[in-house]
């Protein structure tokens, strides 16, 4: 009996663990729907206004694709991948990329709070304070990356010379969802490490803009260290390189297995809990301003 009681209330403190992130996790999300919520309001108030911004963003994000296709009006393949093939590989990363920058990207901006010191009024509202961050000022117009990035993929999935399998046709959501998660993962520790570098956006944008723009072409063109460094270090060759190589039937990078084209949500999970990781070392590292 005297066994047994400790391992109740062991179980009943696990529970309240569980309960009590739950309930962290509600808050956050209601706290990041009604400051989205706000700013979403802000923006659609002048429709004609937003309508241009949108376009425009649309037409500037699109003439990435552009140079791709002028470069294929000189050339056949690409690193041995034809047009519609490297539309395939552009459509996941920039619509995953686009989902993951309209959710969070605002965490970037997170260096000029805390050098202004205006972090510390996030810390008092009864919010968690991630949410806060990822919500600000959000900005619909991000709409038009992922607009463009659907459009291109809408392209590549009708144009590439697939068989297309149940487990192929299944692997093109999840590997949308899971590159979204990654490049968020992304954003959330390159916030993180700015508590400590304070001016370190244009660190963070190498991994997530440079990362995105990267992944646009083939594997078979970049050196064998680069393609080692973002598979096993940064692991975002399975935003769609990876998955990509299974559903266009061609060699994996690096010669990796079989199985590893179905592991992005599992690359997805182990990259946002490092993230959470760097983001509550970050938080508990941060001092104010002391002003």
């Amino acid at each position: 009996m005297g066994e047994a009681r400790p391992a109740r209330e062991a179980g009943r403190t696990g529970s309240a663990g569980r309960a009590g992130s739950a309930g962290r996790a509600r808050e956050g999300l209601r706290a990041y729907r009604l400051i989205a919520g706000m700013w979403i309001r802000s923006t659609t108030a002048y429709p004609l206004s937003f309508a241009m911004t949108l376009l425009s963003g649309l037409l500037v994000t699109g003439l990435d694709f552009v140079a791709i296709l002028l470069m294929f009006s000189r050339i056949d393949a690409l690193g041995g991948y034809t047009l519609p093939e490297v539309a395939l590989l552009y459509g996941l990363s920039a619509t995953s990329f686009g989902i993951a920058d309209l959710a969070i990207g605002s965490a970037g901006r997170l260096g000029s709070r805390v050098r202004d010191g205006t972090l510390d009024t996030l810390l008092v509202r009864p919010a968690p304070v991630l949410a806060q961050v990822a919500a600000d000022r959000f900005a619909l117009r991000r709409l038009s990356r992922i607009t463009q990035g659907v459009l291109v993929l809408g392209y590549a999935l009708a144009a590439v010379d697939v068989d297309w399998t149940a487990d192929r046709v299944l692997l093109v959501p999840v590997t949308l969802v899971s590159g979204a998660a990654v490049f968020g993962a992304v954003l959330v520790a390159g916030a993180a490490f700015q508590f400590v570098a304070q001016d370190a956006a244009e660190v963070q944008n190498a991994f997530t803009y440079g990362g995105q723009t990267l992944l646009q072409y083939p594997p078979t063109v970049f050196g064998r260290e680069l393609v080692r460094a973002v598979t096993f270090v940064f692991p975002l060759a399975f935003v769609n390189w990876v998955p990509a190589a299974h559903v266009l039937g061609r060699p994996y990078p690096l010669g990796l297995p079989g199985w590893a084209a179905y592991a992005p949500p599992l690359v997805a999970a182990a990259c946002c809990a490092a993230a959470g990781l760097a983001w509550r070392a970050g938080l508990r590292s941060y001092r104010s301003t002391g002003s």
